[in-house]
Parts: structure tokens; sequence; C-alpha cells
């Protein structure tokens, strides 16, 4: 339904619309990294979700329109990094560009993906399968380890970072 109560096509001449429809549902805000044949690479993603306990695995999908989409392509590792309300400067950062890491001290782990301090939550992934999905790439992930700490989380709605208050 649109404004006006209307259901609308999907078509090449309404993707604004589309785009702004799918803006209606706050997600969290994650960032991904993986090491990248030039150094590390993140990117601000909220296409991600749980997918299974056992074996534990997740999903993300990146954009192929995306400048960093090569990497991620391929990366046969890689982190997401859940942030917390308090990491919105995280979330812009990598929206805007994935090898700005000025100032930032990645641990790396075990695979050689960098790993960002201080997220909410932490899943460090082996691929395990990548499937096409129109304009993005549906990425599988084996969680190989995780980390957590407690608090709030960022959310994006509306194209707008906010929060979320915790009872």
């Amino acid at each position: 339904m649109t404004e006006g109560g209307g259901a609308v096509v999907p078509g090449p001449g309404n993707q604004r619309a589309l785009r702004d429809a799918f803006g209606r549902f706050a997600t969290g805000v994650t960032v991904v990294t993986a090491a990248g044949s030039l150094g590390p690479v993140g990117i601000t993603a909220n296409s991600f979700a749980s997918v299974s306990l056992d074996p534990p695995l997740l999903l993300w999908a990146p954009a192929r329109a995306s400048r960093r989409f090569p990497p991620f392509a391929v990366a046969e590792a890689f982190a997401v990094h859940v942030l917390g309300a308090d990491q919105s400067d995280l979330g812009r950062r990598f929206a805007a560009a994935g090898g700005d890491w000025a100032g930032l001290a990645p641990e790396v782990g075990p695979e050689g993906v960098p790993l960002l301090a201080g997220a909410l939550a932490r899943f460090e992934c082996t691929t395990e399968a990548r499937h096409p999905a129109g304009d993005h790439l549906i990425i599988i992930g084996r969680i190989r380890r995780f980390a957590q700490r407690p608090g709030p989380p960022l959310l994006f709605a509306g194209g707008c970072y906010g929060g979320f208050a915790l009872p």
C-alpha cells in the first residue's frame, strides 16, 4: 500500500518507492569485515540474519553494485559485528569507505579477518555457501567463534540511525 493505501507493482519506475517501503522495517546495523587483497575491508550491512543453531549458520547479503562487493564475494572468512547504540560512528564510517581504518587498531582473528573492538556481538565465520539473489549475493557463514556484551542495539529505519531502549 502507498500512503494513499493503493498497492504498487515493483518495477523500474518505482524502485525508490520499494526501497522506502523496505525502510519502514527497522533493522539492526552490522559491519562485516574481511581480509581483502589490498588490506582489510569493511562494509555496513543490515541484510543480516541468523539461519541455524545446529549447525551454527548466519547469512548476510552484499549488494553487487557496491565497490566493496568483489573482496566479500570471494572471501573464505569474514566477521559480522553487530553494533551497539553507541557505535553509529562505525556504521557511518563503513557505509562511506570500507578501507578507512584510520584510528582503529583491529585484532586479527585466526582466519586472518580484521576484528573491530567493542561490538555488541561479533560472529567470526568461514564461508559455507554463496547464492545469487538478484542484485545481491547471499553469503552463508559457519560461525566459528562469537562474542557478546550487554547493551542496547543500534537500529536503522527510514534512512536514519536510532536506538532502542531495553526494558
